[in-house]
């Protein structure tokens, strides 16, 4: 009797664990930001060269995600955006660093970047 009291409630557990885990690893709506290719990208600030902050419109600050490392865009002055013929950047769009074309997997809404602190000037 007691084994088929701890199968269930084992299972149970498992459930449970497996759809908390789901509902935090729940991706955020994918996100664009109007009129980019006429100026509407007002700030940004590399985060490696992974992915990187922008600030659109209203101050609203986005987190893009590129589909593979972009090489110098830690360390870049100035990037391009390509919106590929549309007005908006989206997931869909690339920034381009120093001639080189970076695709964007993922543009999620986001707070602003983390302040730089002197540590991580070293």
């Amino acid at each position: 009797m007691k084994k088929r009291l701890i199968l269930p409630l084992a299972g149970a557990l498992l459930t449970g664990a497996i759809m908390a885990d789901t509902a935090l690893a729940a991706p955020q709506a994918e996100a664009r930001i109007a009129f980019a290719n006429q100026g509407s990208i007002d700030n940004w600030q590399a985060d490696g060269n992974e992915a990187l902050y922008l600030q659109g419109q209203g101050r609203q600050w986005y987190r893009a995600t590129l589909m593979a490392p972009c090489r110098d865009l830690a360390f870049a002055n100035a990037i391009g955006f390509d919106t590929r013929g549309t007005s908006d950047f989206d997931r869909f769009s690339s920034i381009i660093v120093r001639g080189q074309r970076c695709a964007v997997k993922s543009l999620v809404k986001s707070g602003a970047p983390p302040k730089k602190t002197s540590a991580s000037h070293r």
